[in-house]
């Protein structure tokens, strides 16, 4: 409040610049559109994003299938494979949604024993797949677009701000240069001509 103050402080001031008076109103300006239009772009990036992801989700859920595996044997816990990550792993079989049995390495949280049942996703052809995103995922990250949104949209005014300041300087220091050289040669001069 005290900058939008000092700017009404400024207008009448005879020492006060076209170039001064328009640098303030372009960071009144940048203030007031980093406050208004930020929550917008937030919320417009947030509910697209949200859009976008429910209709994954949706896809994915579409897609996937959850079926049972028979574990078939035990394989020994990895000791540092990040491919498979920190979870116990077992050869099983699970039937395909489309009726065929298929065999490979499933990843399991808890330690399994033969002739265990697993749930496990597939897709169509019957290939295990990563479970489908749920809804609270999607709404997290959502939340996380509307965020960045808001922080691009915010950059993009204080850029323009920047960019429009930096033509400023240079008018202001082209003037300065007009001046010096109109008035630079007789400066300190007793006998200049008025």
């Amino acid at each position: 409040m005290r900058s939008i103050a000092g700017l009404w402080r400024w207008r009448g001031n005879p020492l006060c610049r076209g170039t001064d008076r328009a640098e303030g109103w372009l960071a009144l300006s940048a203030v007031l559109l980093i406050a208004l239009a930020t929550p917008a772009a937030a919320v417009w990036g947030g509910r697209a994003a949200h859009q976008a992801l429910l209709e994954t989700v949706r896809d994915q859920h579409r897609q996937r299938h959850q079926v049972w595996a028979t574990v078939a044997e035990t394989a020994p816990p990895p000791e540092s494979d990040p491919e498979h990550g920190s979870g116990h792993r077992a050869a099983a079989t699970w039937t395909a949604p489309d009726g065929r049995t298929h065999s490979g390495t499933v990843t399991t949280g808890r330690a399994a024993e033969p002739g265990d049942r697993l749930r496990v996703w597939t897709d169509a052809r019957g290939e295990l797949v990563p479970p489908p995103m749920d809804e609270a995922t999607a709404v997290s990250h959502a939340v996380l677009a509307g965020a960045g949104t808001a922080c691009v949209a915010a950059g993009l005014v204080e850029a323009a701000r920047r960019l429009a300041v930096r033509r400023l300087l240079a008018r202001r220091y082209a003037r300065w240069e007009e001046e010096w050289a109109r008035v630079g040669p007789d400066w300190g001069r007793a006998d200049r001509a008025n």
